[in-house]
């Protein structure tokens, strides 16, 4: 059945322009970190896909690597928006990101203006797309000039692949230096993508005072931290869960003492009226320097709950100053060492 988006979709969404750009995104936007490789259905992913921009949910993001197996969600992806959303690409930021390690040998991974660019047409081939709204550079590599890796955004920019250019998981003093290497060759740093939550809350020293100085866009990713701020982990790990399998999420993350954390947010949480996942999505806007908060799903009916997170955006001054009683660092930062570099 052909697809055909919903006519209200613009206004159940609340957008907000990144840093001092001319673009705005969602509130809340979509990742396609998991579920969206060839380890779920065509059919769940679509219906995710399609259930977002009802919502107005205009922003997915991708990255290379991500599957599994690596490259499979950009396939996938590049399918659906052949069949459901060509006709809504102009509505549509669609982001990608190379870094992380993609094919053998020493040009398939880190920030070399080889692998960059090799790994941005690969990606649009598997999406079938002439440009991306965004490219980013997926981790600071410390091995490569800051000058090459930022060299080679700008060319996708200058070779009209992309019209917008990031980074993610860069240190504060790096992405200062990032944006001013792109001024100099005539390109903005629109938009950085950090790991962000209440149990991670590294940007704070730092990082969002630098990208309010540049009028740099700030867009969380992880904001439930791996699944630990959701009512999934309160009563244990259930079988079948990323800590259960150790997947991005270590079962020596939950601790006694980051649990009892979680069980003291929720309380606050229900007392809000919310789920724990809908006040720690929240919790991630309060801040004007935050653009977007980035959401991973298996399903519509998560979606729709993580989506109602923007029904309760307020928060007390007596609501945050008990939050920050239990929202301290929880040593759960899977890519510190990028942002330490």
């Amino acid at each position: 059945m052909t697809y055909v988006a919903a006519d209200d979709r613009y206004e159940r969404m609340q957008y907000r322009r990144s840093g001092r750009s001319g673009l705005q995104l969602p509130l809340v936007s979509l990742g396609l970190w998991h579920n969206f490789g060839l380890s779920r259905s065509l059919d769940s992913q679509r219906a995710i896909l399609r259930r977002a921009f009802d919502l107005g949910v205009t922003h997915f993001d991708l990255a290379n690597n991500y599957g599994p197996p690596a490259g499979s969600a950009e396939e996938n992806f590049g399918r659906l928006l052949d069949e459901d959303f060509r006709p809504y690409r102009d509505e549509l930021v669609i982001s990608t990101k190379a870094g992380y390690d993609m094919w053998p040998g020493p040009y398939g991974e880190w920030g070399s203006r080889k692998y960059l660019l090799a790994s941005l047409d690969q990606s649009l081939a598997r999406m079938g797309l002439d440009y991306v709204d965004i490219f980013y550079s997926h981790r600071f590599d410390p091995d490569t000039p800051l000058e090459e890796t930022m060299g080679a955004l700008a060319t996708a920019v200058q070779q009209g692949k992309a019209l917008y250019v990031g980074v993610s998981s860069y240190a504060p003093d790096k992405t200062r230096e990032a944006a001013e290497i792109l001024r100099g060759m005539g390109v903005r740093l629109l938009i950085h993508q950090p790991s962000y939550s209440m149990l991670n809350r590294w940007i704070e020293d730092g990082l969002l005072d630098v990208l309010g100085q540049e009028g740099i866009g700030c867009i969380g990713f992880s904001p439930l931290a791996q699944g630990m701020l959701s009512d999934r982990y309160l009563q244990g790990i259930p079988a079948g869960s990323r800590a259960s399998e150790n997947r991005f999420l270590p079962a020596d993350f939950l601790t006694d003492q980051a649990m009892d954390k979680v069980r003291a947010l929720n309380g606050i949480a229900e007392r809000r009226g919310q789920s724990l996942a809908q006040m720690a999505l929240a919790w991630t806007l309060r801040d004007a320097r935050m653009t977007s908060t980035l959401v991973g799903v298996s399903s519509v009916e998560q979606l729709d709950a993580n989506v109602a997170a923007l029904d309760r955006l307020d928060f007390t001054a007596d609501e945050l100053a008990e939050i920050d009683h239990y929202a301290t660092d929880s040593s759960i930062n899977l890519w510190a060492r990028s942002s330490e570099s």
